[in-house]
């Protein structure tokens, strides 16, 4: 119960960004699952702490650089 309390707002602005921000850009991740939703996926399944880590070194690591392809969450 706590956990879910605790990821929601992040969760929130997620989901606002989905729906508001991402439409008006270019599709330019390079993973699967985007980088958005493998932050839902993380949070929901891992907790803010963890969920959030690997949500962080996720988006910092999508850059023509870095990784690329089927990326799930651990």
């Amino acid at each position: 119960m706590i956990k879910k309390i605790l990821i929601a707002p992040f969760l929130l602005l997620v989901k606002i960004y989905q729906t508001v921000i991402s439409p008006l850009t270019p599709a330019s991740c390079r993973y699967s699952p985007t980088c958005s939703q493998y932050t839902v996926e993380a949070l929901k399944k891992h907790g803010l702490f963890k969920g959030g880590w690997l949500a962080t070194k996720r988006i910092f690591s999508c850059h023509p650089w870095g990784g690329s392809g089927y990326d799930p969450v651990p």
